[in-house]
């Protein structure tokens, strides 16, 4: 009940003027984003980077309804992509790319030639892109631009939600190049996605067979020791070597859990987000996992 609360809030304009007017909710974020600017996702780079880790970045914003912004977020990334560059560090810092931010709603032809020039310029650095995945409405339309971008692009990657119906399919399909996997943190209507956790862990289960028994690169996006230890069975199954899969987490949860993952040989990447319209993403992390919540209520109360 709490997550549908939360999600419902991560659409809604008035929670997201209470919640952006808080005093004290920038501190709370500053765990799960990495800044605002250009430099404050560089910054976060170097450092995660350093220490052993790779990142996937998000230059944060979605459902953009105008020309003009959708040029701005594409932009950003490319600007961003050209600060990387002099890291010399290739697929180690890849991007994470919405759609909806570059145009999708607007027209898919602007999106097309929007996420081609953020491909270009991540190429140009030796790095690649994945296509996040947002509601159920837009997965046609992202994998329909996928196709086209593979054309020229063969190593750009897409998220796959497991709670849709379709996912396991979509896998199949998929199962030759760069998938990652996530649970999916959008609310879903019944007649499309699994609604209950343990029904969604199974859909989960179900996908990581096919991408695991597949011939590409699976990218395991959980934060769950038990799906990382099923994960672990599966590469064991497949005869798939360290370097054919990798673990994704997001930025600022369970860094612990990143670290010994990296330290014990495993390929773990980290979904770094910055910007500054931050609203929605913070919604999805807190309606995840109750935890996420206990952290923030605290926060609030200065513990």
């Amino acid at each position: 009940m709490l997550g549908s609360l939360l999600l419902a809030g991560s659409r809604s304009p008035l929670a997201r003027k209470a919640v952006s007017g808080f005093p004290l909710t920038r501190g709370v974020v500053d765990r799960f984003v990495a800044g605002e600017s250009t430099a404050d996702a560089v910054a976060a780079t170097r450092r995660l980077t350093g220490s052993g880790l790779a990142v996937t970045i998000d230059h944060l914003g979605e459902e953009v309804r105008d020309t003009g912004a959708a040029i701005g977020t594409t932009k950003a990334y490319v600007t961003l992509l050209d600060a990387l560059r002099p890291l010399g560090l290739g697929r180690r810092a890849e991007v994470s790319v919405k759609l909806s931010a570059v145009g999708q709603a607007l027209d898919g032809a602007m999106a097309l030639e929007h996420a081609r020039q953020i491909c270009s310029a991540a190429r140009d650095c030796g790095s690649t892109v994945t296509l996040d995945m947002e509601d159920h409405t837009t997965v046609d339309s992202t994998l329909e631009i996928l196709r086209a971008l593979r054309e020229d692009f063969p190593e750009t990657g897409v998220a796959i939600q497991a709670y849709l119906f379709r996912s396991e399919a979509d896998c199949r399909d998929l199962a030759g190049s760069r998938v990652r996997l996530v649970k999916g943190a959008y609310r879903e209507p019944a007649s499309v996605a699994h609604q209950s956790k343990t029904e969604v862990d199974k859909a989960y289960v179900r996908c990581l067979r096919v991408l695991m028994a597949g011939t590409g690169y699976p990218m395991v996006a959980t934060h769950d020791d038990r799906l990382i230890a099923i994960t672990e069975l599966l590469a064991d199954r497949n005869d798939r070597e360290r370097d054919s899969y990798e673990y994704q987490m997001l930025y600022g949860i369970r860094t612990d859990k990143q670290e010994a993952l990296a330290g014990a040989g495993s390929r773990v990447r980290v979904y770094v987000p910055y910007g500054d319209d931050w609203y929605g993403y913070f919604m999805r992390r807190l309606a995840e996992r109750p935890a996420n919540v206990a952290f923030f209520l605290r926060s609030l109360r200065g513990k």
